[in-house]
């Protein structure tokens, strides 16, 4: 990708970044309202949950979309703007990218679901928690890979890693939550399931 050595803070990312810090205010708010009676460690899983499920069934619902419909590159619905802004720092959301797109519909169609029912069987002390934690957790960590390896492996010719500003913000801190998260809740799971394992062998 061409050498942009600036970074260009606009009105866009900062709306774009305004928005995301609501969604978590709005997430935690909920949060508090249906965790009451669950541990302080799921009380955080259940924030990033919803979060989650906000940031894929909105942000990346819409890119679906304008995937499908057009691109992203080519659209002037005011959704497209925030997808224009995070296509300066990798190219392939411009455009409709069979891997990114193939990866994004997976993403809101069935992890953004997930991730609700997930609450519920936090909340309602399911069995299957754990097992739908591990999956979507899994999902997560692959999705992530898919997304940068194979251009990495090709020399990263449509991310712009020579701009501060869209490789540490926009692609490392942003997408690299969604790695160290659903690791960490996929150590709590091996735990879990551990700790389950040896009560139901020491019977």
């Amino acid at each position: 990708m061409d050498d942009q050595t600036e970074p260009i803070i606009n009105q866009v990312s900062i709306v774009s970044m305004i928005a995301t810090a609501a969604m978590a205010i709005g997430a935690w708010f909920i949060t508090n309202k249906i965790s009451k009676t669950v541990r302080k460690t799921d009380k955080f899983v259940i924030f990033w949950l919803i979060w989650d499920a906000m940031i894929h069934l909105s942000l990346e619902l819409s890119f679906v979309i304008l995937s499908l419909t057009t691109t992203v590159e080519k659209s002037t619905h005011w959704t497209s703007l925030v997808w224009k802004e995070y296509g300066k720092a990798d190219a392939r959301w411009l455009i409709l990218d069979p891997c990114i797109v193939s990866l994004e519909i997976i993403t809101v169609f069935v992890e953004g679901p997930m991730c609700l029912v997930l609450v519920y069987a936090i909340v309602k002390n399911k069995h299957y928690r754990h097992f739908l934690q591990v999956v979507l957790c899994v999902g997560e960590i692959y999705g992530g890979w898919m997304t940068f390896v194979p251009d990495i492996l090709l020399g990263s010719p449509n991310l712009a890693t020579n701009n501060w500003l869209y490789l540490w913000v926009y692609m490392v801190f942003y997408n690299g939550i969604w790695v160290v998260i659903p690791a960490l809740l996929l150590l709590q799971s091996y735990y879990e399931m551990k700790s389950a394992f040896s009560k139901k062998k020491g019977q």
